[in-house]
């Protein structure tokens, strides 16, 4: 017998698919209860919302590890070594913006706008995920440009922080412009004018500052 207060036909797999693009869309505090059990397979009770899944942190944790392990895997060849520094920094932007102009689910970034839709100081625990998933996107970048550093393809007077940080607020910056409807071939194109900066700063090496 179902439990009363479930809809007959409830599949737990798709209600934290649901649950997950409301999460992406409105961040957690705006994402309220109500919202939640309406959008889970035609409304589910409140008891039977807890049975399923806890709570509302325990249901945000679930979305998040399932958006780490499925849409942020774009992100995941930077630290991918068989890939040149440049490349891997290139596939990454590039499969992350179009991951987040496509259809199908809310634009932009579940990662990046984490912080943009903050919870509140009471509940900040809950975008921890998410706060360290910025961070290992963010040592990709650095250990990419360390890389190229070290093997000769950037000047070893090259501050890795600083080259990274392009490219990394360049990425987090695509989440604003997908919510805005900015075109992906608009974006898919400023990532080429992005590059040009490390193509500028690779032309400048000459043998003396090339690493050993």
């Amino acid at each position: 017998m179902a439990q009363m207060g479930r809809p007959r036909n409830f599949d737990r797999d798709h209600a934290v698919d649901q649950a997950l693009h409301l999460f992406w869309q409105h961040g957690y505090d705006a994402t309220s209860l109500a919202q939640l059990k309406a959008g889970l397979g035609g409304g589910i009770s409140a008891p039977s919302f807890y049975a399923a899944f806890g709570s509302k942190e325990a249901l945000f944790d679930e979305c998040v590890q399932r958006y780490l392990a499925t849409y942020a895997q774009v992100t995941e060849c930077l630290w991918d070594e068989t890939l040149p520094p440049r490349q891997a920094i290139e596939t990454a932007l590039r499969q992350s913006a179009r991951m987040q102009c496509e259809d199908g689910h809310p634009k932009g970034c579940m990662v990046a706008l984490g912080v943009m839709s903050a919870p509140s100081p009471e509940n900040a625990r809950v975008a921890d995920a998410l706060n360290q998933s910025r961070s290992r996107t963010r040592a990709g970048i650095v250990a990419c440009v360390e890389r190229a550093v070290r093997d000769g393809q950037l000047p070893n007077t090259m501050e890795a922080t600083v080259m990274a940080t392009v490219f990394d607020g360049f990425l987090q910056g695509v989440s604003i412009l997908a919510r805005d409807h900015v075109p992906h071939a608009v974006i898919d194109g400023a990532i080429t004018q992005l590059l040009l900066t490390w193509d500028a700063a690779a032309s400048i090496i000459t043998p003396g500052h090339a690493a050993n």
